[in-house]
């Protein structure tokens, strides 16, 4: 069967994991999602110490294996403080920006598992009412969040079980138009995990055995830079981030191809590794385009940092607007697993 129908199964499996909140550090539920996923796939899977998902996919040259990286972690807030109005100052978790965030609504998790939901709003956000609203910056100090409960003081608050460490997840607000595009507050990465799972399907359904011993690392702390500084398998000897492709000014990527990165923030990426993609691309005819992200740092970039002597890459489906509300398409999905499949050539 043809790798490219999986984008289906892959877009799927992202939107089910979109719905499950998983800000750096509060990623439990969505790896146990994922643990049961893989292994209903049939495949070998654990969770490593640091809460990651390691899967073994098998494949024949265990001397030179590949491991591919995508990540589950998000964006998100934490509450820094109790406000004496009942409201909630945040502070960011990874590169989540006040601005982009604004009047989106939020749930807050206590520990002792109720939820609660609000909005995250400027402080005195009537415009109305705030003389000053076009003209203030939207930082953690200007911005709160608005509990959908009848509070007024910082007590109030705590009665429900709220306390500064609970963690404020964002609304994802997933969805999926007629014409294939698909729009959601963190594709990236949860885009990539999908099609990694549907990749794995389509290993098990045509019973492929894969050239090269290949593994899949999701990782859960890559928003906050130390995703992918551990749990790389022996005899593992190149490295491969599976995330988001730039769309943007002066970069050629569209939200319909995927994106092979030849330098981000911290350097090139190898040659070598590159100069395979494009082939592989080229080989299939995946929709690709190639280009240097200026702002921007990979699972793979740490991977390298930790001392792991290892040939490393980043591909991804093309997505627009990253860290606010994000958007790709299903030729993406598609054009990136063509592209997976041509690189271990199955």
């Amino acid at each position: 069967m043809n790798i490219s129908s999986y984008a289906e199964f892959a877009w799927e499996k992202a939107a089910a994991l979109l719905a499950i909140d998983s800000p750096s550090g509060f990623t439990d539920k969505a790896a146990q999602w994922l643990l049961r996923q893989f292994a209903d796939l049939g495949f070998d899977v654990s969770i490593t110490t640091k809460g990651g998902v390691l899967v073994d996919l098998g494949g024949e040259n265990e001397a030179d294996g590949l491991l591919l990286e995508a990540h589950a972690d998000t964006l998100g807030g934490m509450v820094a403080r109790i406000k004496g109005t009942g409201r909630l100052q945040l502070t960011g978790i990874g590169g989540m920006r006040p601005e982009n965030g604004e009047t989106e609504n939020v749930r807050v998790y206590t520990r002792a598992g109720k939820i609660y939901e609000g909005t995250f709003q400027l402080s005195n956000a009537s415009a109305h009412v705030n003389g000053a609203y076009k003209d203030t910056g939207r930082t953690f100090d200007t911005t709160e969040v608005v509990l959908d409960e009848n509070v007024s003081s910082a007590q109030d608050v705590r009665d429900l079980g709220i306390e500064v460490g609970d963690f404020v997840c964002f609304d994802p607000r997933t969805r999926r138009t007629e014409s294939g595009y698909l729009k959601s507050r963190f594709l990236d990465d949860k885009l990539s995990v999908g099609i990694l799972l549907g990749f794995a399907k389509y290993i098990r359904e045509n019973r492929l055995t894969l050239p090269r011993r290949t593994y899949l690392h999701i990782t859960v702390y890559e928003e906050v830079g130390h995703g992918g500084a551990a749990s790389v398998p022996a005899g593992v000897t190149e490295a491969i981030s599976v995330d988001m492709g730039c769309v943007g000014d002066g970069l050629s990527c569209t939200e319909r191809q995927v994106s092979i990165c030849v330098k981000d923030s911290s350097g090139p990426y190898s040659y070598a590794v590159v100069g395979k993609l494009i082939e592989a691309a080229k080989k299939t005819d995946a929709a690709y385009a190639v280009d240097v992200y200026p702002y921007y740092g990979s699972d793979v970039d740490t991977t390298l940092r930790a001392g792991y002597d290892l040939r490393h890459g980043l591909i991804g489906p093309g997505v627009y607007a990253s860290h606010g509300y994000e958007r790709s398409h299903m030729d993406a999905v598609a054009a990136t697993l063509k592209l997976l499949g041509g690189y271990l050539g199955v």
